[in-house]
């Protein structure tokens, strides 16, 4: 019986580790240039070559991702030319016919070579060339051999590009959830936080490490019974029945620092092929604004309703006793109801102008018809006006001579000024309400003062907000609120500014509120 020997040839045998170590490589190494380099120098020195490159296919035309054995020159020659018009739509079969003539004419007929694609699901994504300088041309043997490593080589620029595509969807996730405006929180299927955003760390107070791996039930936590079915009540409940069960709770949140946070909280599904939970979405909004506005809507209905039934009131009263077939009415008694009922009227009058005006605001501002104004003046006519209306009051103006004209429009100027002498009519029982004028550089500065009990403390970061009325004023006086927030949007839109002082002082000498406006000269 003889034995025969089983050992491969040397070459068979090198060709072997080569593609273990490249396979094993494969597994290990995702960095495309390495692996390329890696694979193109065990494909040179297999066939006997003295160069090669790797040419991908990219969506804008061909690019060298590896070369070995390669003249800088002949490369810097190369490069751009793969990136050429012509070039970039060539197929594997037309390019390596490119790189064989270039090859031979630029070695003087010293060198050939050969090319095989590199293919992966069907879909050419390169070309592996080797060059070597002896006149046998390249064998079945060596095609079927170069080929072996252009499969490796694809399978590699497949993995390299995969994982750089999840790289990139990674990072552009990334980019999504940290610069979402709304808080974020990625759930896995036993409810524990694995993501928290940038801005959902904002709205709690806690950095994402502090949060992340903590259960949802930890940190999502009410502070009283909120509106609609929390994560915990509907998951025992069945939740999610279907991918698109997404889920909705609204109410106020508790935090690591008070004050709770009115947030509303989205929950979307996330489910495997298989239909079981893998992920759930939370998205988390602050609220705060949506609630401030449905406070300012029920505000506005109260305020406006109880001001328009008053005036409407006394008119049909007054307008009612008029109207008595059983009475006879002297002149005198006629004539003070009808001049309730204009003063009602006008009270009307003014209000809805306010209203159209706050209206306006929110559409896109005041329109200004702006001309030369002399506030000197104005300010007299404003202080004629309501000095007529209320004898307990002493109103004066003072401005220093040659006082500067202004541009600006002389009706919105007067509506601001006349708001705030009627404030001051309103809130100082009695004693002197004083128009002074003063000169700056660059602004002139207009103040309305009175000897009322003054502004709270409290009351003045507010006064100019629609709608603002103090707890003392809703008792003493009318009003909507919108007399100061008109004049504030008024002296703005002529590029002022407007502030008020005057907290309640001991001394009589510095009691009373002053509202003080600028415009520029």
């Amino acid at each position: 019986m003889s034995i025969v020997p089983s050992m491969l040839p040397d070459f068979r045998v090198r060709q072997r580790d080569y593609l273990l170590e490249i396979s094993r490589l494969l597994t290990q190494e995702l960095d495309l240039e390495k692996l390329m380099a890696r694979i193109l120098r065990v494909s040179v020195e297999m066939l006997a070559g003295q160069a090669g490159i790797i040419a991908l296919k990219l969506p804008d035309g061909w690019r060298v991702a590896a070369a070995h054995g390669i003249a800088p020159a002949f490369l810097s020659y190369l490069t751009p030319l793969l990136a050429e018009e012509k070039v970039r739509e060539l197929d594997v079969i037309e390019l390596n016919r490119m790189l064989k003539e270039l090859t031979y004419t630029a070695s003087m007929g010293l060198l050939n070579g050969t090319g095989l694609p590199l293919a992966a699901h069907g879909q050419v994504i390169g070309v592996i060339f080797i060059f070597r300088n002896y006149p046998d041309v390249f064998t079945p043997n060596d095609r079927i051999l170069l080929q072996s490593f252009a499969d490796q080589a694809a399978i590699a620029v497949f993995n390299a590009q995969l994982y750089g595509q999840v790289s990139y969807e990674k990072k552009r996730l990334d980019a999504l959830l940290d610069s979402a405006a709304d808080g974020i929180l990625i759930l896995d299927a036993g409810m524990n936080i694995e993501r928290c955003n940038e801005a959902f760390s904002k709205l709690y107070g806690l950095p994402h490490e502090e949060v992340t791996g903590k259960a949802h039930s930890e940190i999502v936590r009410w502070k009283k019974e909120p509106q609609g079915n929390t994560l915990e009540e509907a998951v025992a409940n069945g939740w999610p029945l279907t991918p698109n069960a997404t889920l909705y709770v609204e109410g106020d949140l508790s935090r690591p620092l008070p004050p709770a946070l009115p947030v509303g909280i989205t929950y979307a599904p996330l489910l495997s092929d298989e239909g079981k939970l893998r992920n759930i979405i939370v998205g988390i909004r602050d609220i705060t604004h949506f609630r401030n506005a449905d406070e300012m809507k029920a505000t506005f209905i109260s305020i406006v309703s109880h001001e328009l039934r008053t005036p409407v009131a006394l008119i049909k009263g007054y307008a009612s006793t008029l109207r008595r077939a059983d009475a006879k009415w002297d002149k005198h008694i006629i004539s003070d109801s009808l001049s309730v009922i204009e003063e009602e009227a006008d009270r009307l009058s003014k209000m809805i102008d306010d209203l159209l005006d706050a209206s306006r605001l929110q559409a896109g501002g005041l329109s200004l018809n702006q001309a030369d104004v002399a506030l000197p003046s104005l300010a007299l006519r404003v202080s004629e006006r309501f000095a007529s209306q209320s004898p307990k009051h002493q109103i004066v103006t003072d401005f220093p001579e040659k006082f500067p004209i202004i541009l600006g429009d002389e009706n919105r100027l007067e509506q601001v000024i006349s708001n705030l002498v009627s404030n001051a009519l309103k809130y100082a029982p009695e004693g002197e309400i004083r128009i002074a004028g003063s000169v700056l550089p660059e602004q002139v500065v207009l103040c309305v003062s009175d000897e009322g009990p003054g502004i709270d403390a409290k009351d003045l970061p507010h006064i100019f907000d629609r709608f603002y009325r103090s707890n003392s004023a809703v008792k003493q006086t009318k009003g909507a609120g919108l007399g100061l927030y008109l004049a504030r949007a008024i002296v703005e839109a002529h590029g002022g500014r407007i502030w008020a002082e005057g907290s309640p002082a001991k001394s009589k000498s510095d009691s009373g509120a002053r509202i003080c406006f600028s415009l520029p000269r």
